[in-house]
């Protein structure tokens, strides 16, 4: 199927198209690597839950008065 695929292209853009497709899994096999971390960051109990609104807070007070 892939082969058909590519056979559909003309000649000149094979390579680039292989090569984009190349690329493009790359980062895919990158970004999966990177999820699995984190989710097993998060069953290892690593990974704390964000309270935004304090974080706003703190900021506003360690800002300098003009």
């Amino acid at each position: 199927m892939k082969s058909e695929a590519l056979d559909l292209l003309p000649e000149e853009l094979r390579e680039p198209a292989v090569a984009f497709l190349l690329e493009q899994a790359e980062k895919f096999r990158v970004l999966k690597k990177d999820i699995d971390k984190g989710l097993a960051d998060i069953e290892a109990g690593h990974v704390r839950e964000r309270d935004f609104a304090d974080f706003l807070r703190r900021a506003e007070l360690s800002e300098p008065k003009s």
